[in-house]
This record gives structure tokens, sequence and C-alpha cells, in this order.
């Protein structure tokens, strides 16, 4: 079956708005996608420094692991997902944060489905 990642560009709106950005986001929002049909793995990963002297364009890059046929039918089916609220046992918890934060409390700067063209193992296997 083909393999999709998406990923998103994000950050808090603000410096103040840190601590609903690790609650809402990193705290939950990772898990609650994750649980998603079709869905591998969730991930979130913090800007470390640049590569190459090259502008970064968002402190954190959220990275989800995907099998569908297609990445409409990816889409399609997490949002779906995302917009039933007894989808899982973690949702109704997830949902009352955003309430709670008057909302969803990051920017995004970018978010595209990609697809699994190619892939090498390293030297160093995986501890996750």
């Amino acid at each position: 079956m083909p393999r999709f990642v998406l990923i998103g560009l994000c950050e808090p709106q603000s410096d103040k708005d840190q601590a609903a950005f690790d609650e809402w986001f990193i705290d939950q929002h990772i898990e609650d996608t994750a649980h998603c049909p079709h869905m591998i793995r969730g991930s979130v990963f913090k800007l470390s420094g640049p590569h190459l002297d090259i502008d970064t364009a968002s402190g954190y890059l959220s990275l989800y692991e995907v099998e569908a046929e297609t990445y409409e039918e990816a889409e399609q089916v997490l949002n779906d997902w995302q917009a039933d609220s007894d989808a899982w046992a973690g949702r109704k918890r997830h949902l009352e944060t955003g309430k709670k934060l008057g909302g969803i409390p990051m920017a995004i700067r970018g978010s595209g489905w990609y697809q699994l063209i190619q892939s090498h193992e390293g030297p160093v296997q995986s501890s996750d």
C-alpha cells in the first residue's frame, strides 16, 4: 500500500502562547491525530538550528506517517476522524482543552501530503 507523510510547519502564535501551544498541540494533538485510522505514527520535532544558514520556516515540524491508497483518501479519513467528537477516549479532553484556550493556539506556516518514493536505512537502528 502506498505510504504518505503529512507534514505541518507550525509554532505558537506568540511567545505568550507557548504554554497553551505545548498543552494543546504537543501534549494532545499529536497523540489525538496518531489514533486516526491509516496512521502509522505521529511525531513532533522542535527546531534545534538552521541548516546551511538557510532561513527556517517554522519552530516545529509535525510528521504523520500514513498508509492509504491515495493522499485524498488519507485526507478524507483524517477530516472525518477529527470531526468525530467520540473518535477515541482521549478526544473529549483534547476538545475541552481547545475550548478552554479559546481555539487552536498555533500559527500554521505550511502543511502538505508527501508520497514516499524511496527510503534507505542508515547505519544506526532507531530507538523508538
